[in-house]
């Protein structure tokens, strides 16, 4: 994939830097680069290609948007990655020749992938999954019998995270292809768990499709199809069906119905720590942030409710980034529906500084700055610049 290359970042690098107490060579030693090449960054005197701000980035414990100028998009980025993302998919049964590292190898690089997908890091899952996609259908098809489940499984989990990509950038037709795959690669894995979760996945096509009462009978026979063991992992899995088709239940208008998946995640969720299982988090603390996506799910008219829990709750710094930030996007509509117009400016603000990229990609986001605009409530200045970062009205 051709690199691109940003210019006028020096200021935000120098910023940054600053903020992490880092030398100029502390920097560059960090993120392997010549001394010399920093410094004329930070002056403008050269660009920074992609490579070289994910590397500046990760050794200052940022996301890679942060150094972007303000006139930099990493949607650019994601969208440059979707035809190589495209063709592996398409060559999902006929893989190029290529090289195939250890299982081992393969499962550290799987893990990192999932680590970003969490994050909300998608410039970062562009830049590395399509060649870790292509390596692992190498692997799949050369595995020996007894590695063949195990590479199946981390196939599944490859997926995940370019479907992460490919549903938050709005690419709908490449996600469902992809979750497509999830589910042809899953029976090889000979895992009941993860079964589940592909049938959590999934859900995004039927909210894609607004077709919720579907989407509600899929998680529902998921769930009755999960297994009924009492370890952790597996409470968790069904924990997490009953957490998903208590929102879709409420998108599709049906308040009892979930409620009463809501109270059988609750009631699993107090039986596991919150943790992530399978590449999904659950836990207490998820059904609660889940608890405010139902009620926004079920309207304005339920906006009470998630104004309720967050003035007794926030969600704990460990969660998933995602996550967090999408308990602050719901909230926010929540307060607009209410009437708190700068209330609902400050949970937007708070959601992009947990995952800037989950929340600039968020259609609620631009929906609900738009609305803010129109209403004129919080400062002029900064809710625009909010609206230019996130394209409101676009």
């Amino acid at each position: 994939m051709p690199a691109i290359v940003y210019h006028r970042v020096g200021a935000r690098v120098a910023y940054q830097r600053r903020l992490a107490s880092l030398t100029q060579a502390e920097l560059a030693s960090a993120a392997a680069i010549a001394l010399g090449t920093l410094r004329k960054i930070e002056r403008d005197e050269r660009g920074a290609s992609d490579a070289v701000l994910d590397a500046i980035a990760d050794a200052l414990g940022i996301d890679p948007s942060e150094l972007l100028p303000g006139t930099g998009r990493p949607d650019d980025r994601v969208h440059q990655a979707m035809p190589a993302l495209s063709e592996v998919i398409a060559t999902y049964d006929m893989p190029d020749d290529g090289p195939v590292r250890p299982l081992r190898q393969l499962r550290d690089a799987v893990d990192e992938a999932v680590r970003w997908r969490l994050a909300a890091q998608y410039v970062r899952i562009t830049r590395h999954v399509p060649a870790l996609l292509a390596e692992l259908s190498r692997a799949l098809h050369t595995a020996p019998p007894a590695d063949r489940a195990a590479v199946a499984a981390l196939l599944v989990s490859a997926y995940r995270a370019a479907d992460a990509v490919a549903y938050k950038y709005g690419a709908r037709d490449l996600s469902a292809r992809l979750i497509d795959l999830m589910r042809w690669t899953a029976p090889h894995a000979e895992d009941p768990l993860l079964d589940a979760a592909v049938a959590y996945v999934r859900t995004e096509t039927f909210f894609a499709a607004r077709a919720h009462e579907a989407g509600l009978r899929a998680l529902e026979q998921a769930a009755d199809a999960a297994l009924r063991r009492n370890d952790t992992a597996t409470l968790a899995a069904r924990g997490a069906l009953h957490m998903r088709a208590a929102v879709i239940a409420g998108r599709a208008g049906q308040a009892a119905t979930a409620e009463t998946h809501l109270d059988e995640a609750r009631a699993l969720g107090d039986r596991v720590p919150e943790a992530t299982y399978g590449g999904t988090a659950f836990g207490p603390d998820s059904v609660r942030i889940h608890e405010v996506s139902l009620a926004v799910s079920l309207g304005d008219a339920h906006a009470g409710r998630a104004l309720s829990l967050a003035r007794e709750w926030q969600p704990p710094v460990d969660l998933p980034a995602e996550r967090r930030s999408g308990f602050y996007i719901e909230l926010a509509r929540a307060q607009l529906w209410a009437g708190q117009a700068d209330h609902a400016f400050e949970s937007l603000k708070v959601a992009r500084r947990i995952a800037p990229q989950h929340t600039r990609e968020h259609r609620w986001v631009r929906e609900d700055t738009a609305t803010l605009r129109r209403l004129k409530r919080a400062d002029a200045e900064s809710l625009n610049n909010f609206a230019a970062w996130c394209r409101a009205g676009e």
